[in-house]
């Protein structure tokens, strides 16, 4: 979710200042050390505080909105406005603050609930000052900053990789087309796996543990007639399939496997 706040011009910001180092100052006894030392520093960080009694606090703290000038008001409304007409969800969050001078205007943070407190997953505002603080030009910015750990716990597992399709020659005899068949399958994009040796029964033990989803038997009797024998893994249900030039009617039967 997308929380968004007007930190206003320089002008609001330090009308704002002054009532949050009166408002903090007269219940400077219930605030935390930390929160102490910032209301000393800079009281906007106090609303950075995840500290109990300091919340208590900061919820009956007076409304930035209150102290904004006309001119960042309008400038505000503009930028709902077009969130709005994007299409852009969000909601207003009047404690989402920064700390440091140079912003001005709007400060945003894109939040979750999927990782307890530590919600915020990007952050960042709007900084008119900036530049000129550093020596520059007098120009706007805007930037941000992501938890890269944070974002990469929001991503779900990848998945794994699709179950090959076993081709099983059953005998000597047809290796050579089962081979054929395998390379024809892996060009159509199906990953095959193809046992070179062995009875049926310890080629299919391969497939069961490279994982199969189906395998494809073809013994002499299945060339002589031109078909293969398609056998579900997991069910165990096989059928017939007959083979033709461009492996139609087998990739048909194939595709629900990798679907």
């Amino acid at each position: 979710m997308l929380e968004v706040n007007t930190l206003g011009d320089p002008e609001s910001r330090a009308a704002y200042r002054e009532t949050l180092v009166s408002y903090f100052s007269a219940r400077v006894s219930e605030l935390s050390e930390d929160s102490r030392q910032r209301l000393e520093r800079n009281p906007l960080r106090i609303f950075d505080s995840k500290d109990g009694a300091d919340q208590q606090v900061i919820a009956e703290a007076p409304s930035f909105t209150d102290y904004l000038s006309i001119a960042s008001q309008n400038f505000f409304a503009r930028v709902s406005e077009g969130l709005d007409r994007l299409g852009i969800g969000y909601r207003i969050n009047p404690r989402l603050v920064r700390g440091l001078d140079y912003y001005t205007h709007t400060a945003f943070e894109f939040v979750t609930a999927n990782l307890g407190a530590q919600g915020t997953v990007m952050g960042g505002g709007r900084y008119d000052g900036l530049v000129e603080m550093m020596g520059g030009p007098s120009i706007p910015g805007v930037g941000w900053a992501a938890g890269i750990e944070r974002l990469a716990m929001l991503i779900d597992e990848p998945p794994g990789p699709p179950r090959p399709i076993a081709v099983v020659p059953i005998g000597e005899a047809v290796e050579a087309p089962a081979l054929t068949l395998a390379e024809e399958l892996r060009n159509g994009g199906y990953a095959v796996d193809l046992s070179y040796s062995g009875s049926l029964a310890r080629r299919l033990r391969r497939a069961n543990r490279v994982n199969a989803r189906a395998a494809v038997l073809i013994g002499e009797d299945e060339v002589a007639r031109n078909v293969v024998t398609l056998r579900d893994l997991d069910s165990g249900e096989q059928i017939e399939v007959p083979m033709d030039p461009s492996l139609s009617e087998l990739r048909a039967r194939l595709q629900p496997f990798y679907g």
